[in-house]
């Protein structure tokens, strides 16, 4: 049973809807008892990093997920402002993060990127996996995603890395260190190659 953490920020309803597709059980999860009887987690988010953090503390989900994923070692996935949730830090915001995997997150800094661009990154983006992993099981070939952000993760042990991306500069688009995984783009918006990687994760 999948957790999909609805703590008020995030696409909540499209991946209710893929996993009905999928025929993959699941619930959505608004507090803390929601989250019993359950074996996998969806941490969605979009939006500030600050007001992301605030959401969800203020959701009373915040402490029994560290005991699922830090203790009881569920597999949980973070996308987009949920990816940069599971870092120790931001440069968008002031307050600590989750802190699941020993990261910071950056903001993409224009005067380095060669060609003309500005923010946010926006748009659909080929993705290269660098590391096997079964939540990318399937995606090795011409794999595309969705992507709408300023910011970008970056790992402190370049192990985590496991896909990337280019946006003017190579940046890390997917990570993975144990139980816990993160994506940066949005699968619930790139269609097959979405679907593709939210039913890896439940087979988990």
């Amino acid at each position: 049973m999948i957790a999909i953490i609805d703590y008020g920020v995030g696409n909540i309803r499209a991946f209710a809807n893929i996993y009905k597709k999928l025929n993959v059980p699941f619930k959505i999860a608004q507090k803390a008892e929601d989250l019993e009887h359950v074996d996998k987690l969806i941490l969605p988010g979009v939006g500030a990093f600050d007001h992301a953090m605030s959401q969800l503390d203020a959701s009373g989900m915040r402490q029994r997920l560290d005991e699922l994923v830090l203790e009881k070692k569920f597999p949980v996935v973070g996308i987009c402002v949920g990816m940069q949730m599971l870092a120790k830090s931001s440069d968008e915001g002031q307050l600590p993060g989750l802190g699941w995997i020993n990261s910071s997150v950056k903001k993409f800094d224009e005067s380095k990127i060669k060609f003309k661009t500005h923010l946010p990154h926006m748009g659909w983006n080929d993705i290269h996996i660098i590391k096997e992993n079964p939540l990318m099981r399937g995606l090795e070939h011409n794999a595309k995603f969705y992507f709408l952000h300023s910011y970008y993760f970056e790992c402190n042990q370049s192990e985590d890395a496991i896909s990337t991306a280019d946006y003017g500069i190579e940046f890390t688009c997917a990570v993975n260190k144990k139980n816990v995984y993160g994506v940066q783009f949005h699968p619930e918006k790139s269609h097959e190659y979405g679907i593709k990687l939210l039913k890896n994760f439940s087979d988990l």
